[in-house]
């Protein structure tokens, strides 16, 4: 099946229930398929020497970990490759602000999901006052010629902001807050950005208004259902890159060698795990 033919399939079956209740079995299914077309994007990525970025950015808990998650579970980690990295060193901060992005970018035939990004900058360091008012106006000249330059380089760049309700961020908040295995995804960025809600949208609008170029547009997910948000992202993503189905045959398995002379060690020389369960 083509691309366009495998797409247009999930298309038409998401859109039989896309004003129920999106159950699990749908969801799976869906997933499922989607999953296959992302194997055959990334083998031909692999084939053709593309390079790949795709950005997540969005409000805290709006799902942008999940759906990463989704993404690169059936992937080559060679292949396909997952940045989300930390808060600056000290001597970082004192780089050109893109540096400690730029040996993340991928070579040919790899593909860089950044969970968060340059775009740290655009947000989180403008609204906690972690930059001066001179290096974020700096940021918003700087990033439209920076994503310009990786274009022209032959970099497929692909931003994607992930929004919710204030409502049901709160209601993802409290559902981590109360769950001893969510806890750690309740970061000190995150409970300050309940107090500035406000804060965040207006310098997501204005990130926006900077950085929303006809060559590298941002791409809004609608998130407050995030088996949607999972489902209509991987579309979407498939959607934007062509490719051709490069699945190979499957392989006929050699026979395997016999053992002749050989002889295993002894298990009472060997340390097992404990079957505990």
């Amino acid at each position: 099946m083509s691309q366009n033919n495998a797409l247009q399939s999930l298309e038409e079956s998401a859109a039989q229930s896309s004003k129920k209740k999106l159950k699990n079995k749908v969801y799976e299914k869906e997933l499922a398929q989607l999953q296959i077309e992302l194997v055959k994007l990334q083998n031909w990525v692999k084939r053709e020497g593309l390079r790949v970025v795709v950005i997540f950015e969005g409000r805290d808990a709006a799902g942008k970990g999940g759906t990463i998650k989704r993404i690169v579970r059936r992937l080559n980690p060679r292949v396909c490759r997952v940045i989300a990295l930390g808060t600056p060193s000290d001597y970082e901060k004192t780089q050109w602000y893109f540096q400690r992005y730029v040996p993340h970018l991928p070579a040919a035939g790899e593909m860089v999901l950044f969970d968060r990004s340059w775009y740290n900058r655009a947000g989180v360091e403008r609204v906690m006052n972690f930059c001066t008012e001179e290096e974020y106006r700096e940021f918003l000249n700087s990033c439209p010629d920076f994503e310009r330059m990786l274009i022209r380089s032959g970099i497929i760049l692909l931003k994607y902001w992930f929004s919710i309700s204030d409502e049901e961020q709160e209601r993802r908040f409290q559902a981590r807050a109360d769950n001893p295995l969510k806890r750690w995804k309740l970061s000190p960025m995150d409970l300050q950005s309940r107090t500035r809600w406000v804060e965040y949208s207006q310098a997501k609008d204005e990130m926006f208004a900077h950085t929303n170029i006809p060559e590298a547009p941002w791409f809004t997910v609608e998130a407050d259902v995030k088996k949607r948000a999972r489902l209509n992202c991987i579309h979407h993503i498939l959607s934007k890159i062509p490719y051709k189905d490069l699945t190979p045959d499957a392989p006929e398995l050699p026979p395997r060698q016999h053992a002749g002379n050989y002889v295993r060690s002894p298990k009472s020389e060997q340390f097992f795990v404990p079957e505990v369960y």
